[in-house]
């Protein structure tokens, strides 16, 4: 067994209609000046009108920035940053998927320290407690609301930064299941088999803990179990609430236990190519899972057993049998079909041919050497071993 510790230092609201205590909440971040980071379309929607209407008849002054992206740049945690120092504000609502929350927590550390949140990046490099953070999830995905990571686009290198401290965690988490019931099933889907793969990963990762493993496996129960439902209709509000309560064991789970070789060869692939997050990990996990299928010692068959509608005995089960069971979930629930679809779908400037794709491999697979998330991986993973796993997965 490892040794751990571990330490969940935040206030937690779940419960449908909770956004209510929104204000509540607020009060008890003594702040009197709110800074809302959300997206487009969720203002588009009025629930960014919703949450400020909120604040402000509880007295908060309230302002916002609304410009969030699918992958986050650091040009655009610049901006959020310049615009949250000119409001006044004194404390930050992250409203929305990962991505407003990634660019919530980095306006928290330039904001109170200065300075380019490139300067930040890796581990432990933010020097004390960022700006008072409340997070509201939209999505049952990220998990971000209870982990202590920001996931950056640097356009100028290709390259996903990662900061990572337990100073971001936010200092509260509203888990609201009734915000989930719009999305679509598009996103239900990436985000939901994202949400599982925190899991999975943290479940099998050599820095895996009793704790973590703990949250994985109720995590898994709970995702695997739910998401076609949830997939299927987003108004099945039981599914909601506990595609919610999955996505933030898993997140409490990898923030212990760490990811693997899906997560690190992901961000090249929506760094080069601005795949969704979701969906570049769900076209790698497959072909991962064979991969690491070498390293089994057992726990391939309970996560066989929470994705795969057939249950099976210990005795009929062998470590095979998971990647299957993974591709016809991804299947089920709308996941493109490897590596070449998924950037075609996400592509913005016509066709993308299998060649263009095969020529960032070499580049891809040395940035993904860069994650600390290879070294934890359950089968060992050199570079040529990286390349050989992405043209797999094409």
């Amino acid at each position: 067994m490892n040794d751990f510790t571990f330490s969940v230092p935040q206030n937690i609201m779940v419960g449908r209609g909770s956004l209510a205590k929104l204000p509540e909440a607020a009060r008890q971040l003594g702040g009197s000046h709110a800074f809302i980071i959300s997206g487009p379309h969720l203002t588009k929607m009025g629930l960014v009108d919703k949450v400020s209407d909120s604040l402000a008849a509880a007295g908060f002054a309230v302002d916002a920035f609304t410009e969030t992206e699918g992958n986050p740049s650091t040009d655009t945690v610049e901006k959020a940053a310049a615009a949250y120092k000119a409001s006044g504000a004194d404390f930050i609502v992250a409203f929305g998927g990962g991505s407003p929350m990634d660019v919530a927590k980095a306006v928290g550390v330039v904001a109170k320290y200065g300075g380019r949140i490139e300067e930040y990046e890796g581990a432990h490099k933010v020097p004390g407690k960022i700006v008072p953070l409340i997070a509201i999830p939209t999505t049952a995905g990220t998990g971000s609301e209870v982990t202590a990571f920001s996931v950056i686009t640097d356009h100028r290198r290709d390259y996903k930064l990662t900061v990572f401290s337990y100073e971001l965690l936010p200092a509260c988490a509203i888990l609201d299941a009734e915000l989930l019931t719009s999305a679509p099933a598009s996103v239900a889907a990436a985000c939901g088999i994202d949400a599982f793969i925190h899991a999975e990963e943290a479940y099998v990762s050599r820095a895996a803990s009793p704790f973590s493993d703990a949250m994985a496996e109720k995590a898994m129960e709970l995702l695997g179990g739910n998401i076609r439902r949830f997939v299927a209709c987003r108004e099945d509000i039981e599914a909601a609430e506990n595609m919610l309560v999955g996505s933030l064991f898993a997140g409490i789970a990898f923030s212990f236990a760490r990811l693997g070789n899906v997560h690190a060869m992901s961000h090249p692939i929506s760094a080069y190519f601005d795949v969704p997050h979701g969906v570049a990990n769900a076209v790698l996990l497959p072909v991962i899972a064979e991969y690491n299928a070498l390293a089994d010692h057992g726990r391939y068959f309970k996560i066989f057993n929470y994705i795969s509608p057939l249950k099976v005995d210990a005795g009929e089960f062998e470590p095979g049998l998971l990647p299957g069971a993974i591709r016809e979930l991804c299947g089920e629930i709308g996941i493109p079909n490897g590596i070449v679809e998924a950037v075609n779908n996400a592509s913005r400037n016509g066709p993308v041919s299998r060649e263009a794709i095969e020529e960032k491999i070499e580049a891809m697979a040395a940035d993904a050497m860069k994650s600390g998330n290879i070294a934890v991986n359950p089968r060992a993973s050199r570079q040529s071993d990286i390349e050989m796993l992405y043209r797999r997965a094409l």
